[in-house]
């Protein structure tokens, strides 16, 4: 390959293979390296279907773009590499221009293809949340509190029994306020206030406070990369990211408790594609990872948008403030979830280097 088709291969954020006529694995991309969990070495003349297993008979296929001479796309596939529970998939089948019977083979995980999407759409889903946190702020919360003072007022002349009725009222008051205060914070516009931040001492901070309080039956394991470089982002609202995705982890797990690790590491193929179709490194990756019962399948694919959330008592406003200040900060939030194991994963910007260097 020439230079600027090296450069672009390996730049691909999505697996890429190269075969041969008889559908062996000829070259593959750093992204494709990552999926099947091998290197390029080890893969090089091995038959593809040795290493991938799909749900779909691409033999066929594969025949058909070689007869033809045109490229097939296959969706709604789940490919496993061997070493990882298959991923629901996109596949994309080409013959090379060269006449020489090798073919392209593209798989664009589900994961992937929901977080270009989503970067673009959490933004305006929040904007339309934040005008209904204005109207509930303003509208409830002032009459509320004169609610709550007259409950507590009648409560100084009742029996102990018609107390509790007041208790009940005071108390349940008390919790919608504390909803509204949720909402507000949802709809706060201010920017973050970028600098360049540690990622492992935001993830430590958040660490120590889940395991003296909501994660305290919990065990939280770190698998830090420590050679990570800074990030550029609010380290308060970060901080904030990492609490919210402990706590739902947390609470996930029943009373007899579970394990959470936290796993950093780089992955140079990952770009964040704007509207006008520049891109922008998001190589820093940090996973939430737990062993509870997972997400439930009907809620699983929205569990970013306001107001959707898997607990009985729960606001559905906490994934999505973490999905917005994420979008914000330039970078991605995906979840994959199957019962006994759940990854919040967030790929972020390293921070300019004269930002690095003045720190």
């Amino acid at each position: 390959m020439s230079y600027q088709k090296d450069t672009i291969w390996t730049s691909l954020p999505i697996p890429a293979f190269i075969l041969d006529t008889a559908d062996r694995i000829v070259e593959i991309n750093p992204a494709a390296e990552l999926f099947a969990n091998k290197s390029i070495r080890s893969l090089r003349g091995e038959p593809v279907w040795d290493k991938l297993a799909v749900d779909a008979p691409l033999e066929e296929a594969f025949a058909r773009v070689r007869q033809n001479s045109a490229e097939l796309f296959i969706n709604d596939v789940d490919v496993s590499s061997g070493e990882r529970p298959p991923q629901h998939c996109s596949v994309q089948i080409a013959p090379l221009s060269d006449d020489s019977g090798k073919l392209l083979l593209l798989i664009t995980p589900r994961e992937i293809a929901g977080r270009l999407g989503r970067t673009h759409n959490s933004k305006a889903a929040a904007k339309s949340a934040i005008g209904m946190a204005e109207m509930l702020a303003h509208e409830i919360k002032n009459p509320l509190a004169g609610i709550t003072g007259a409950a507590q007022l009648l409560s100084m002349n009742l029996d102990k029994e018609d107390q509790e009725l007041t208790d009940l009222i005071v108390a349940e008051s008390r919790r919608i306020v504390k909803l509204l205060e949720q909402v507000e914070q949802f709809g706060n516009l201010r920017p973050p206030l970028r600098k360049a931040v540690n990622i492992h001492d935001l993830l430590d901070r958040a660490r120590r406070s889940a395991l003296v309080g909501y994660g305290a039956h919990m065990k939280i394991v770190e698998d830090y990369d420590p050679s990570l470089p800074a990030t550029w982002a609010d380290g308060d609202q970060l901080l904030q990211v990492f609490l919210n995705l402990l706590r739902n982890a947390s609470e996930a797990a029943d009373e007899g408790g579970g394990t959470i690790r936290i796993h950093t590491f780089y992955d140079h193929s990952l770009r964040r594609r704007h509207p006008d179709g520049s891109g922008l490194p998001v190589p820093l990756q940090i996973e939430i990872i737990d062993d509870g019962p997972g997400l439930p399948p009907d809620i699983a694919g929205d569990v970013f948008d306001p107001f959707v959330s898997g607990r009985e008592n729960g606001t559905g406003l906490g994934l999505a403030l973490v999905s917005k200040i994420i979008s914000e900060h330039d970078g991605w939030i995906a979840v994959v979830s199957v019962p006994g194991r759940t990854v919040f994963r967030i790929s972020l910007p390293v921070a300019p280097k004269s930002t690095e260097d003045e720190n």
